[in-house]
């Protein structure tokens, strides 16, 4: 996510969302400014996540989202900030 995304609680935001939506992965900042996360679950809850990540939490300006397919790590059982 591009934007004003750091420094807005959005990696905290995004962890609690991606719980509620049963979906595991991580999220983390980038020195560029941007926040980047991995999620895998059910299709119809990464959408919901997708969606998400366009609001972001209250204070976050979410400029760009980009998403991708790619190949899942590990199996994970959790969603968390790294």
């Amino acid at each position: 996510m591009a934007g004003r995304v750091q420094g807005v609680f959005f990696r905290a935001a995004a962890r609690a969302e991606a719980r509620r939506l049963g979906l595991s992965g991580w999220v983390r900042n980038l020195a560029d400014g941007d926040v980047e996360a991995v999620a895998c679950g059910d299709d119809s809850c990464l959408d919901d996540f997708a969606a998400w990540m366009w609001q972001g939490p209250p204070h976050a300006r979410v400029d760009n989202v980009v998403s991708e397919v790619v190949e899942a790590e590990s199996p994970g059982v959790d969603f968390v900030v790294r």
